[in-house]
């Protein structure tokens, strides 16, 4: 058998979290310095209004807002993925097209779903996926992951990338990712371009030798996440083991305890913005979980403490 095309994109794509200010308005300079430093600190790419960019926060203004503001800030020097999440398949369709335009390389999306319990069908989320893909020219790629609801069983995934012609990407983040993983590689064959790490990378080692070829992070230490990936896909396996172990008790602490406001925190604390603000409902973390998560972040001397 030969090996298929190298993937379009692959490595480290962390999401970058929405700025605010401390009355609750973006910060617009500070979404700059956020990006420039996660440029810096060594992301592949990055992720635009996901989940831990509180994209659910957001007006639909604020949205096309912050796309053309980091897409152009950006300006080519790494490739962006856009979060285009959307119930209604004509509005996902024409926010991904929408980001398109605005030099996205790629478009995530979940499902449809609506609170605890609208869901649609497979035959639904098939039609979904492909009035969308019919309306871009970029890759597509399907978020797996428990919020959603939604089963996306790996025979389905890899059903969609062989029919659907810019499925290609998935990011994986439920229970059992790396024998999903595995499945959907086994399953979907060249189709399955991207097979992604999420979960703020707490499975990423036993992913990456599920076969994972990209992992999509929090935004406060990519440095830290490409010891990682680096290592293992250069074959240096037992250094990767050793980053992982390294690494981890500060990737659990962003996964299990501070959530999306991890990076905003760390980011405060190193200087690079000035607010590490969520907006309402969202809640600033418990002072004691902050200095935990700080405590943890200094013993590995990430980039984003020193940066500014």
């Amino acid at each position: 058998m030969t090996a298929g095309p190298p993937p379009r994109f692959r490595g480290v794509f962390p999401v970058v979290p929405t700025i605010f200010d401390d009355s609750g308005e973006l910060d617009l300079d500070g979404q700059r310095r956020c990006v420039d430093f996660m440029i810096d600190a060594g992301s592949d790419g990055l992720c635009i209004l996901a989940n831990f960019s509180e994209q659910f926060v957001l007006t639909d203004g604020e949205r096309d807002q912050l796309v053309h503001g980091i897409l152009d800030h950006v300006s080519g020097r790494v490739p962006v993925i856009v979060t285009t999440t959307h119930f209604s398949t004509q509005a996902c369709a024409e926010r991904s097209l929408r980001a398109q335009e605005a030099g996205a390389s790629m478009v995530m999306i979940m499902p449809p779903y609506h609170g605890a319990t609208i869901r649609v069908r497979e035959p639904e989320i098939f039609e979904f996926f492909q009035a969308v893909s019919d309306t871009i020219g970029i890759p597509i790629m399907i978020q797996d992951a428990p919020v959603s609801g939604t089963a996306l069983p790996a025979a389905f995934l890899a059903r969609m990338a062989r029919e659907i012609a810019n499925v290609a990407y998935f990011k994986i983040e439920v229970p059992g990712a790396a024998d999903k993983l595995r499945e959907l590689i086994s399953l979907g064959g060249d189709a399955v371009e991207g097979p992604w790490d999420g979960e703020e990378a707490i499975t990423l080692l036993p992913d990456l030798e599920a076969g994972a070829t990209g992992s999509m992070t929090g935004g406060g230490y990519p440095d830290g996440i490409r010891q990682i990936v680096d290592a293992y896909r250069d074959g240096r396996r037992e250094e990767a083991v050793e980053a992982y172990g390294r690494w981890l008790p500060l990737i659990n602490h962003e996964n299990r305890q501070a959530g999306l406001v991890a990076a905003k925190v760390l980011m405060k604390e190193g200087g690079v913005i000035a607010s590490e603000a969520v907006r309402h409902p969202l809640k600033p973390l418990h002072p004691r979980t902050r200095a935990g998560l700080i405590e943890t972040a200094r013993r590995l001397d990430p980039l984003v403490l020193r940066w500014a």
